[in-house]
């Protein structure tokens, strides 16, 4: 490939939109470019990029024994009215009606039409197990897009969907997958961790998530001091507190006038207390019915926990009128006291169920509580009152004894195993070896292809540029003529048809532009090894050979380049085993 015949339109200057390494390099370095906010179209060498990804990808999940298909970006609403997810996903979900009036999506994920397909054409228990996969484009309508591809609205996603049985072969349908990610991952030359995770919107009942370390990450990985378990932050748990033990007596509950006072920090500024001695009241509808979910003051409810504690249900924060309702309270002065009776559930979280007093909303409009006692003014225990973690870990805490770490990290894959959570609801079964019919067991296994991409240039990359891996760099090598006069060219032109010829991607930079020009761009580019032909070195023979990573070149023989190239190629695969098949 010649620079001239090829659009890699690179730029000087950073976006002032954008926030973190991977977009800036990503536009700077003419991969992309933005169409608009979370939408952005993918450049020759950009798309080069994401090919590579997907051959990967592609020749693994083959491996793994999955069978590849296509499904329709655009599917029926109807399909999603019937697992209940289009009010899940709710204003994220890409909707329109067509010209017949018929109700559509704009995918964000395939397991409704994945089941529905299964649904016409599985019946047997010979035909199973059977695994489908696509690599195709998502789309969610993301509030606030940001980050580049790591938070926009249109996507590239490999997902892919198992058929089975019974339990057994699911775990075995689950194993493959798992396998097969920590391959593509690995060969992706991504440096990832794997922690448990919650199945969220999906459903199921287990599942692990492959995330890459990165300060840019959006997701929290939490994991003990000894390394022996990891999490990301949805399934984190946390060991109980200690019931704390009060310094005096405690007095009876004590109503404070506190005008206009409805935050946690106002709260804390007002009556000089700290957040750790307020609870929080969150007021949430779960269909027709109200639950409370208190947490302490200074920590965060966890939605995802609180599904679980719900039996999955879906449940949302209340709006205000159903919290106005329920409080005879303007919204932010909802507290536990009296509640009991007046709700469907109390979920309790350990941290406020130690507490030894506290400070609660009133219930009544510019007032609160204080000396509140968990368990003497408002029950701990009942049968709609449960003591159950509901909050997000966070410093200080431990699990099984050991202390709790955090770090930031992108998530670029996710396995779960979804049971027969759509497969009962949109007739996937099949009959077993007894004429019985049964729903097919599930499983869904998901990738992020762009963001794989862009997690390799998060965490390698320089003042310079990109540092992509081999295995998915736009070009293995860039080879850059520095110098004007014929001999420089011929042997560049040279260097180019012997790598081509032995099966190397190769760009040659035959633009008639200044050596330090080619020089930045080769950098940016994060091209793993370049090759200079320049006119000193030349004259002697010789041209100069390095790695992306390094910060010298090494002069090799004009007729030992090739091989020397070649070996260095080798070399930098087999550090990420991209040839093991």
């Amino acid at each position: 490939m010649r620079f001239t015949k090829t659009f890699i339109p690179t730029v000087k200057e950073v976006p002032a939109d954008a926030e973190i390494p991977s977009h800036q390099l990503m536009i700077r370095a003419g991969l992309m470019r933005k169409i608009a906010s979370g939408t952005y179209a993918y450049l020759p060498a950009g798309w080069r990029c994401l090919r590579k990804i997907m051959q990967i990808v592609r020749e693994e999940m083959d491996r793994a024994g999955a069978l590849e298909i296509t499904v329709p970006f655009v599917q029926p609403l109807e399909l999603w009215q019937r697992t209940g997810r289009d009010v899940d996903y709710g204003e994220t979900l890409g909707r329109f009606v067509d010209r017949h009036g018929r109700g559509n999506v704009l995918t964000p994920t395939a397991e409704e039409v994945m089941t529905h397909l299964a649904a016409g054409e599985i019946n047997s228990y010979k035909q199973l197990p059977v695994n489908f996969y696509q690599i195709n484009l998502k789309y969610r309508d993301e509030f606030r897009p940001r980050f580049g591809v790591l938070r926009s609205r249109e996507f590239i996603m490999k997902d892919a969907y198992s058929f089975d049985a019974d339990e057994a072969m699911l775990e075995r349908s689950y194993r493959a997958m798992y396998n097969a990610y920590c391959r593509i991952f690995r060969r992706c030359g991504l440096a990832y961790v794997i922690v448990e995770a919650e199945s969220g919107e999906m459903g199921g009942s287990g599942s692990h998530q492959f995330t890459v370390p990165c300060e840019s990450g959006e997701d929290t990985i939490v994991y003990t001091e000894d390394n022996a378990h990891a999490w990301n932050i949805e399934k984190g748990p946390v060991d109980p507190l200690q019931k704390q033990d009060a310094a005096r007596p405690v007095a009876l509950v004590q109503e404070v006038h506190t005008p206009k006072v409805g935050t946690i920090d106002e709260v804390c500024g007002f009556l000089k207390v700290q957040a750790r001695e307020l609870v929080k009241t969150l007021v949430h509808s779960m269909g027709d019915k109200v639950v409370l979910a208190l947490v302490r003051g200074d920590h965060e409810l966890n939605p995802e926990k609180l599904t679980q504690a719900v039996g999955g249900a879906h449940i949302e924060m209340a709006d205000e009128a159903t919290i106005v309702k329920l409080t005879n309270a303007a919204v932010g002065f909802a507290g536990p006291v009296g509640m009991a009776e007046k709700v469907a559930m109390i979920l309790i979280d350990p941290a406020v169920a130690a507490m030894a007093e506290a400070v609660t909303g009133a219930n009544k409009t510019d007032y609160h509580l204080k000396h509140v006692v968990p368990g003497r003014d408002f029950p701990t225990e009942a049968d709609n009152v449960r003591v159950v973690d509901i909050r997000n870990a966070v410093e200080g805490d431990t699990f099984d004894g050991k202390r709790l770490l955090f770090r930031r990290g992108i998530e670029v894959g996710q396995v779960f195993k979804l049971g027969t959570k759509y497969s009962g609801k949109l007739g996937a079964k099949f009959s077993d070896a007894e004429g019985v019919e049964k729903a097919c067991l599930m499983g869904c296994y998901g990738i992020g292809v762009n963001r794989i991409l862009a997690s390799a240039i998060e965490n390698g990359h320089d003042e310079n540029g990109m540092i992509l891996p081999i295995s998915i760099a736009p070009w293995e090598v860039i080879i850059v003529p520095a110098g004007a006069t014929d001999d420089v060219r011929l042997a560049a032109e040279r260097l180019h048809a012997e790598l081509l010829s032995r099966g190397i991607d190769v760009l040659l930079d035959d633009r008639d532009v200044r050596g330090g020009v080619k020089f930045k761009d080769a950098d940016l580019l994060g091209i793993p090894v370049r090759i200079t032909v320049g006119q000193k070195s030349l004259a002697e023979g010789q041209v100069e050979l390095r790695p992306r990573t390094a910060s010298e070149s090494r002069r090799v023989g004009l007729e030992e380049a090739v091989d020397e190239t070649i070996a260095m190629i080798k070399a930098l695969k087999d550090m990420l085993h991209v040839d093991a098949q």
